[in-house]
C-alpha cells in the first residue's frame, strides 16, 4: 500500500490481466479485499457463490468443459475449501487458479483473521499448492505465471492478495 493509502494496482486491471493470460471462468465468494475485482467481472459472467467448496465444484465442471477456471476467495474460506481440494481437484487432477486474500497478514486485521493469516503459507505448503503472493511484481507477470502453471500441472495454483494490493 502506497503511504497517500492508496492499493498498488486496481481490481480492474487485475481482473484484465487473468482474462488476458486465458482464464475465462469466474467464480467465488466475496471478500472486501477483491471487491474491485469481483466488481470488474461482474459483466464477463463472474458466477457468485455462497461457499468456496461450492465454487471449486463449479470450476471443475468448468475445467471439464473446456475452460480455464478462477475461485476468488478470503483465506477463511481457503480454510472451508480444504476438502474439495484434496478429494476433488488433487485426485483427479483439476486444475484451478485460487484467489486468496490474505486477511490477518502480519499480524494485523480483526481477531478473527489473525490465526488463518499466520497459517495461511502453512496450508498451502502442506497441500502442495504452488503459490506466490499478488502486488511484488507487474500484474501480467503474475497472470502469465499462473497460466504457465495451470497449463503445466493438473492441480490447484494460488496466487495470494495481501491487503492494499488491489483497490
Amino acid at each position: 500500500m502506497s503511504s497517500s493509502g492508496e492499493a498498488r494496482f486496481r481490481g480492474a486491471d487485475f481482473a484484465s490481466a487473468l482474462q488476458e493470460a486465458g482464464f475465462d471462468f469466474f467464480t467465488g465468494v466475496p471478500c472486501s479485499l477483491i471487491g474491485s475485482v469481483l466488481r470488474a467481472l461482474q459483466d464477463q459472467g463472474y458466477v457468485p457463490e455462497t461457499r468456496e467448496d461450492a465454487a471449486l465444484g463449479l470450476a471443475a465442471g468448468a475445467y471439464l468443459a473446456g475452460r480455464r477456471p478462477v475461485v476468488l476467495m478470503q483465506n477463511s474460506g481457503f480454510g472451508v475449501s480444504l476438502n474439495a481440494i484434496g478429494s476433488l481437484h488433487q485426485i483427479y487432477e483439476i486444475p484451478c487458479l485460487l484467489v486468496i486474500t490474505w486477511r490477518g497478514y502480519g499480524g494485523k486485521d480483526a481477531p478473527e483473521h489473525l490465526v488463518m493469516g499466520r497459517a495461511l503459507p502453512e496450508l498451502l505448503g502442506s497441500y502442495e499448492i504452488e503459490w506466490r503472493p499478488l502486488g511484488d511484481r507487474p500484474l501480467d507477470e503474475d497472470a502469465r505465471w499462473a497460466r504457465e502453471r495451470f497449463d503445466a500441472g493438473a492441480k490447484p495454483l494460488a496466487l495470494v492478495v495481501p491487503p492494499g494490493v488491489l483497490g
